[in-house]
């Protein structure tokens, strides 16, 4: 029988909020899954999954020195959905790679070899400066028209705050359904299957996960803190 093949999983998101909220987890999580359906050879074992809540640019991740320490040790693969979920420096990057005793695998790019991922890295590091000096001109030419910049800022708060009270509303309504089965102990994956047998779509018409329900039951936990 053949040895299986081992990975140790890594997933980063950049802020606090989206640790909470899962948001941009989801899809790494997503195309990790892809991944081990699709390209990943069989039997593997899932060593270990840890996740860092920290800026891209910030190399200290407490949570990837435990997942590097299991890979050091155990010869088991790196897995990450995206290589800037790793780091954004091509300088990180690079120095991981250089380590003979990591081995890395990028969800994303399954057949990518360590050549073609530094490739990637250099030429990512690359478009997120054009688009950083990009954005700065665009903001020197909006001053010089005069553009109140803080006007901008000021709408754009404004349309988040109109977004948020949308969805406070929303969960204010699902609550009615929502409130009464998890009062009554229904597990979190129970009410989301009942809301789609209900035929009652997510905000973007989708079905329902735990996940979802959850974040319904802590927004309106929120509106009544608040």
């Amino acid at each position: 029988m053949a040895d299986k093949l081992r990975y140790v999983i890594y997933t980063r998101v950049s802020t606090e909020d989206q640790g909470k909220s899962g948001l941009g987890l989801e899809a790494q999580e997503r195309d990790i899954a892809i991944f081990l359906e699709k390209f990943s050879a069989v039997p593997f074992e899932i060593m270990g999954r840890y996740q860092d809540v920290q800026s891209g640019g910030d190399d200290s991740r407490p949570e990837l020195d435990k997942a590097l320490a299991i890979v050091r040790k155990s010869g088991a693969e790196l897995l990450v959905a995206k290589l800037d979920r790793l780091s954004r420096k091509v300088s990180f990057i690079a120095t991981l790679m250089d380590d003979k005793r990591v081995r890395l695998r990028v969800a994303s790019m399954p057949f990518a070899d360590k050549f073609q991922l530094h490739i990637y890295a250099a030429l990512a590091e690359q478009e997120r400066t054009f688009i950083s000096e990009r954005t700065k001109a665009a903001l020197r030419m909006a001053k010089e028209r005069g553009v109140k910049l803080g006007g901008m800022r000021d709408a754009t708060g404004a349309r988040n705050a109109a977004v948020q009270a949308r969805a406070s509303r929303e969960a204010s309504k699902l609550m009615k359904i929502i409130g009464p089965l998890h009062d009554a102990g229904t597990s979190l994956q129970k009410i989301a299957a009942t809301l789609d047998e209900q035929g009652i779509g997510t905000s973007r018409g989708g079905r329902w996960t735990a996940k979802q329900v959850s974040r319904v039951l802590d927004r309106a936990k929120s509106s009544l803190d608040a």
